[in-house]
């Protein structure tokens, strides 16, 4: 079992719930993190992230449980296709009328897609920040991008059209669609505060 040397832990603010991930970023990043919260069904989600050395998202493996049900989710992209894979036990759909299946019918629409986007993580809101340089960057500059969004509890897959605009030096301005949310960094990238959302613990 591999042993990583950094911690984060974030608490929601949003609702009851919270996130703790164990990281290596010394060439790319590699991440495995649990969150759990109470948002539309309790559920914990375990999760594996792999980058190359240039941060673009190579491996997402993620389960999801509640009671009575579980779903997993595995993403890899290779040659610049992603390949999605899914399993299901149990029956969510009775506890959410209304959830998605899990994965992508057509992988093909994340042909784009450098990075994923597990549902209101700050961990994997970082990873565009930190491939792109934003945390960096001079106030002004505006990264629009599409990021393969994993919506949980569901672990549908949807492409999804994101930008950031850098505020000032460690501060980012989020927006998708018709949701924005500001950004607080620390020194090295990774989402201090999510407006809303959680805070760094």
């Amino acid at each position: 079992m591999t042993v990583l040397p950094r911690a984060f832990a974030w608490q929601r603010t949003d609702t009851v719930g919270g996130e703790f991930v164990t990281l290596d970023d010394r060439r790319g990043l590699h991440a495995k993190g649990v969150a759990f919260a109470a948002d539309l069904a309790l559920y914990t989600s375990r999760y594996e992230l792999h980058t190359d050395e240039s941060w673009a998202s190579t491996r997402l493996e993620v389960t999801v449980e509640g009671a009575g049900w579980l779903r997993t989710l595995r993403m890899e992209r290779a040659a610049g296709r992603w390949r999605v894979t899914t399993s299901e036990q149990g029956n969510l759909e009775r506890l959410l009328p209304a959830t998605p299946f899990s994965g992508i019918e057509d992988p093909d629409r994340l042909h784009a897609v450098l990075d994923v986007d597990l549902h209101k993580s700050p961990l994997t809101r970082s990873l565009p920040l930190r491939r792109l340089g934003l945390h960096r960057a001079e106030p002004g500059t505006t990264v629009d991008i599409e990021a393969a969004w994993v919506l949980l509890p569901s672990l549908a897959v949807l492409p999804y059209a994101e930008s950031y605009e850098v505020l000032a030096r460690g501060r980012i301005r989020y927006r998708s669609e018709n949701f924005t949310a500001e950004l607080d960094l620390t020194d090295d990238g990774y989402v201090a505060e999510y407006a809303g959302l959680a805070t760094l613990a």
